[in-house]
């Protein structure tokens, strides 16, 4: 658990963040940063942003989901277990941490297969992001922990403006709770060096 934990409005947060990273560069070679939180509090968009600020290699977990054959009831009953943490610190983290080039293969849910592999050349800093990138199988190797939330109202009008009435009946019914439930159990929040507050979008309707 980090000795303090620094609470930022979104707009607030990249200088912050890259002022850290550089700090930690000078006492060790590899920074990894966890950007972990609730869908639509900003966490790919900021990712995007520090990865050309830190000019970061940049892992979604959204492109690790378990496949169905893996998909049991034992698994998707476990706090973040509908995300295959263990094919992603094999083959792509572990191999980045080392300062190997990762062979990075993406499961693509709507064709049901996993792509073929690209090769993904080391840098000094890593940011993997996505809910669940603070699964207690991850959480040991990173050297920043981010939690980007929101207003779960927010996060609703974000959602719909997003993706649609019809999808945010399936984020409300099955992704948030699954998503609460993983933060919730396994106390992620604690964990974590940065906690984000997303804005107020000036453009919702």
């Amino acid at each position: 658990m980090p000795n303090s934990t620094q609470n930022l409005l979104s707009d607030q947060s990249d200088p912050v963040i890259v002022s850290r990273v550089h700090e930690l560069l000078q006492s060790r070679n590899r920074v990894l940063i966890a950007i972990d939180g609730m869908c639509c509090a900003g966490k790919t968009t900021m990712t995007e942003r520090l990865g050309e600020l830190l000019d970061a290699n940049v892992f979604h977990l959204d492109d690790y989901f378990l496949q169905p054959h893996s998909r049991t009831p034992g698994r998707l009953n476990q706090p973040g277990g509908n995300v295959d943490v263990e094919r992603f610190l094999s083959e792509t983290l572990l191999p980045a941490l080392r300062g190997e080039t990762a062979q990075v293969r993406k499961y693509d849910c709507h064709k049901d297969r996993v792509l073929p592999p690209v090769a993904i050349s080391p840098k000094k800093v890593i940011l993997v992001e996505g809910a669940y990138s603070l699964h207690p199988l991850l959480a040991p190797y990173y050297d920043l922990k981010v939690f980007c939330r929101i207003d779960p109202q927010l996060q609703l009008q974000r959602i719909l403006k997003r993706n649609g009435k019809a999808a945010l009946k399936v984020f409300e019914s099955r992704w948030i709770p699954l998503e609460n439930k993983y933060f919730e159990a396994l106390d992620i929040i604690s964990q974590c060096d940065i906690i984000i507050d997303s804005v107020q979008d000036n453009n919702l309707e």
